[in-house]
Parts: C-alpha cells; sequence; structure tokens
C-alpha cells in the first residue's frame, strides 16, 4: 500500500524556502522557523509571494516532490516537478481512447455514478443527522430522491452529451438545497447558488478554496500513476486545464470538499471576520482564515474509510492515489472497467 506523505503548505507572505542537508528550510523575516525532513513531503504548495531557492528545485525534483506555485487566493500558476514517469504506452492508449467518443461516454458515466450517488448521500445523512430540527427536510427528501431518478437515467444513457445534461440536471437539484446543509451562523453564511471566478459570496469562496487543494493532491496522483492530467473523458481537451484531474475530482466535490465547508461553517470552526471583501465585491479568505482551512483538510486526509471496491482500509489522503491507480489499470486492460469511488 502507497504510504499517505504530507503536504507543505506555505501561505506566510514573503517567506523564502531553502535546502539545507536532506530538509525543507523554511524562513520567515530572516530567521529559519522550521525544517521539514525532504523525505516525509509528498508535494510543498506555495501561495503568494513565497520565494524558493534554485539549488531546492532541484533537489526536490531529484526526489519527485513537486512544488507549486498558486496566488494568494488559490490559482494556479506554475509547478516545478522532475521528468515524468511513467509508461509511454499507457499514455498513447490514454489519448486513443480519449478520442473515442464511445469509450469517453463508458468512463464519463462511470465517474457521474460516482457524483451524483455522493452527492445524495451527502443529502441523506444530513436527512438522518438534523431530521429532527425540520430545517428543510422535505426539500432534501425531494432533492434525494431527484439524484436516485437521475442515475437510474444515467444508467440507461451512453451518449456524452445527454450524459453531461443529466449531471447538469443532477448538479442543480443538489445545490438548490446546498443551502439547508448549513445548520449554524445561517445568518451569515447563506448560500444562493454557485458562482466563482471570482466568488462572491463566503460559502463558494470557501468551495472554491477547497475545490483547489482538491485539485492540486488529485493532479499530482494522476501523474504519480503514469497518466496524462490534462487530457480528459468528461472534461474534453482545452489549453491549460487538467481535464482528466477535473474528471475524477467530480467524485470527491461532495463527500471531501462539500462537507469540510459545512463542517467548518456548522462547527464555528469559519467566521464572518474569516473574509475580506474587494470593492468589486469579490470574497477572499484571510490569511489566517486559509492556515485554518488547509490544517482542517489535512487532519481530514488523515481519516481513514474502507474502500468499496478494494475493500481495505485506508486514509482518505490515499484515495486519490487509488481511484487514479484503478483508471490507469483499466486503460491497461487489467480491469473490465472503471470502478468510481462510492461513498457510504
Amino acid at each position: 500500500m502507497k504510504k499517505l506523505l504530507n503536504t507543505l503548505y506555505i501561505t506566510t507572505q514573503g517567506a523564502y524556502l531553502s535546502k539545507e542537508g536532506e530538509t525543507v528550510a523554511v524562513k520567515i523575516d530572516g530567521k529559519v522557523r522550521v525544517h521539514i525532513p525532504v523525505h516525509t513531503l509528498g508535494g510543498i504548495v506555495c501561495f503568494g509571494q513565497i520565494g524558493c531557492s534554485p539549488k531546492l528545485m532541484g533537489f526536490c525534483a531529484e526526489r519527485n516532490v513537486a512544488i507549486s506555485f498558486l496566488t494568494e487566493n488559490g490559482r494556479f500558476l506554475a509547478k516545478v516537478q522532475g521528468p515524468v514517469s511513467g509508461n509511454v504506452l499507457l499514455r498513447r492508449q490514454q489519448y486513443r481512447w480519449a478520442d473515442s467518443k464511445r469509450i469517453s461516454a463508458s468512463i464519463a458515466k462511470s465517474i457521474l455514478i460516482g457524483k451524483i450517488h455522493n452527492s445524495r448521500v451527502v443529502l441523506r445523512r444530513a436527512i438522518r443527522d438534523h431530521g429532527d430540527k425540520g430545517v428543510g427536510t422535505g426539500d432534501l427528501e425531494k432533492a434525494a430522491n431527484s439524484l436516485k431518478d437521475t442515475l437510474r437515467r444515467l444508467q440507461q444513457e451512453n451518449a456524452l452529451n445527454r450524459l453531461r445534461g443529466i449531471e447538469g440536471e443532477a448538479a442543480n437539484s443538489y445545490f438548490n438545497v446546498f443551502n439547508h446543509l448549513i445548520t449554524s451562523q445561517k445568518a451569515l453564511f447563506t448560500f444562493s447558488g454557485r458562482n466563482r471566478r471570482p466568488p462572491m459570496d463566503k460559502v463558494n469562496c470557501l468551495l472554491s478554496f477547497l475545490y483547489t487543494l482538491l485539485l492540486h493532491d488529485i493532479r499530482s496522483a494522476i501523474e504519480s500513476v503514469g497518466l496524462d492530467p490534462q487530457v480528459g473523458f468528461l472534461h474534453r481537451d482545452r489549453p491549460g486545464r487538467p481535464s482528466l484531474a477535473l474528471d475524477l475530482m467530480e467524485e470527491f466535490r461532495a463527500v471531501i470538499a462539500d462537507r469540510l465547508c459545512l463542517s467548518l461553517i456548522n462547527l464555528g470552526q469559519i467566521k464572518k471576520d474569516d473574509f475580506n471583501t474587494t470593492q468589486a465585491g469579490s470574497v477572499l479568505l484571510t490569511e489566517e482564515a486559509r492556515k485554518k482551512v488547509l490544517v482542517a483538510y489535512q487532519n481530514r486526509k488523515q481519516d481513514e474509510l474502507m474502500h468499496p471496491f478494494l475493500k481495505e482500509k485506508m486514509s482518505v489522503g490515499l484515495l486519490y492515489h487509488i481511484q487514479s491507480q484503478l483508471l490507469a489499470r483499466y486503460i491497461r486492460g487489467d480491469l473490465d472497467g472503471y470502478p468510481p469511488f462510492l461513498w457510504s
């Protein structure tokens, strides 16, 4: 079983990273604050104005530790990593399959079954945990039943465009009741629909940041098994877009990012003062809030569950690697189909 390594997130503006022996030294205000052994790291993510020595970049590339650079608010800028690994024959088969509408639709269907199933489980759990309060229970039941019907229709469809249309209906059903899942601080946190680039309210701001973290980890997992994160099946080719990472991300949006967003709000870990609003109306997390979210996300990745297909207990953070590996095995011909992650 692959070992879950840590991701080092650097958010303090002006920080500088360098190599000291076999460690990553983090310097803030001219003083080294911490040393992290490189063998414990799976990746480094730098938010905003973070410096990094060329010697460290080369060292991390040799040790297969990718360094990603994002804007302060999470938009991807660049990535430094070593030579691309993996079997070139696997990638060539991936490209051929992506060019086939029939095969693309088959893989997309499996991914969407996972996405819609997991979204429905989130709603069913909310009904179970908060149904006695009676707040939006009827709407949640209606949405859960709608997603069940969507899954049935999805099973009978084989055209990629129609699969996307069904997925759009499911997303509308799910997000139309998402506000009912917020059970505390309701005067401060209201969700009226998904918006992004930039997010215009606190809930969407939090969701977008968590989706950024999720996408980064899934992209890294895909690269680690030798697949090309740019070439997907549900999401089609677009310059600069990690389409395959976005594909696999669909299975984890609700169960990882959405549930963590709700927990941070409902448990009072994120509050009104953790956000800033620009003159243009976009909403941004403060630096301290980003740190709180990163800690919560890292803790979530340490949780353990039983993988529904492999029947093995593993940490949440390994799920991205396992699903990437299962997809690679399917493309290589070792499996009869791609088994999506189905949360229970």
